[in-house]
């Protein structure tokens, strides 16, 4: 991938549009991707400067598909287990997408994630915030101040003093969207003076499914579809434009006949929302709970198996793409090293955890 460190120093360019590429970070890819009005807003430069950047940037050579899929940054969970399945962590520049049960840590997983985007690079984060758009329930604050105040427990590799210094709930950038074209409203404008602005990195969506569940009867399916597309192409162009990581997360159906399932089945249930939906994902994920208990300290925790069902950048395992046992803690999502599968879908435990965390029972 290449960075504005690696190619603002073109001396085709004039010095202050390097000095505005430094200043923003922003790649080749943004660069060509993004309109000159929002271009401009970004770097503060002049519409004239803009467009000798868009100009001189076409004569940089693009990168390949098989480049971007493996240079391309991440963003960390905050947990090393979470982000060795994951292949880092979520996928910068992509859509991936979260299914599971109700209840069973997707949009706890999901707040872990505009805590970790709001550190600096070193420590897994892009020095942002994250827009957390809720298309049904009321948004968990009291869940995420737990989070907030745990974060000394599931990030000992960052330095105290950048802890104290983030100020975590002013970051995160809550939007409601009780009906569809109030979501198509939220991803095509609000967000977008968010992200040209540089306030936020991350984008979530609870639930993609929702609205379309609540507003559509089956003879509606040609509205739907269209409606769909929509949704599923602002998500993308976010993405592309803004070279930001999307996190939608899915509710799920009954699968009548796993036969015609395309991929592996693990379950009795898939992703909501169908084929059309599915073709637009970077990256797939599928939660769900599991048999056994998990124990750390005073906590408890009904084991949940997170794994990849779907993503061409990360090496294949069989019939899915890897798994690992995560427990719900007060300080977050964290995988266990220490549990492996065995047969009839039971837990066991290998060794004692040893450690002590801070969590609530689930």
């Amino acid at each position: 991938m290449f960075t504005a460190g690696k190619w603002a120093d073109n001396a085709d360019l004039k010095p202050r549009i390097q000095a505005a590429l430094r200043r923003v970070s922003l790649s080749v890819e943004e660069v060509l991707a993004l309109s000159p009005v929002v271009l401009q807003k970004a770097t503060g430069l002049s519409r004239d400067d803009v467009q000798s950047l868009q100009h001189k940037t076409r004569s940089c050579p693009a990168p390949t598909t098989a480049s971007l899929l493996s240079d391309t940054p991440t963003l960390s969970s905050g947990c090393p287990v979470i982000d060795r399945l994951l292949g880092g962590g979520l996928p910068v520049g992509g859509v991936t997408e979260l299914f599971g049960p109700s209840a069973v840590g997707k949009t706890q997983l999901a707040l872990q994630f505009c805590l970790s985007v709001q550190y600096p690079r070193q420590h897994g984060g892009l020095d942002s915030g994250a827009v957390y758009v809720s298309t049904e329930d009321v948004f968990p604050s009291k869940r995420l101040q737990q989070l907030i105040s745990e974060q000394w427990v599931l990030r000992r590799d960052v330095p105290l003093s950048l802890r104290e210094q983030t100020s975590f709930s002013d970051r995160v950038f809550v939007e409601h969207a009780a009906d569809l074209p109030s979501l198509l409203t939220c991803l095509s404008r609000r967000l977008v003076l968010l992200l040209s602005r540089g306030l936020v990195r991350l984008v979530v969506v609870d639930s993609v499914a929702a609205l379309f569940r609540s507003e559509f009867e089956a003879s509606d399916w040609l509205q739907r579809h269209q409606q769909l597309l929509a949704v599923s192409s602002a998500l993308q162009r976010i993405s592309r434009q803004f070279h930001t990581p999307v996190l939608c997360i899915n509710q799920v159906v009954d699968l009548m006949d796993q036969d015609k399932v395309l991929g592996p089945a693990p379950s009795s249930f898939g992703p909501a929302l169908g084929l059309a939906w599915s073709n637009q994902l970077t990256a797939r994920l599928m939660i769900r709970r599991e048999a056994g208990l998990l124990t750390r300290g005073d906590q408890s925790s009904a084991p949940r198996s997170l794994q990849v069902t779907f993503a061409p950048h990360l090496p294949s395992t069989g019939q899915s793409q890897g798994s690992v046992v995560v427990g719900v803690w007060r300080e977050g999502l964290r995988g266990e090293d220490q549990w492996e599968h065995r047969d009839m879908g039971q837990w066991e435990h290998r060794a004692d955890v040893g450690q002590s965390g801070g969590g609530e029972k689930a």
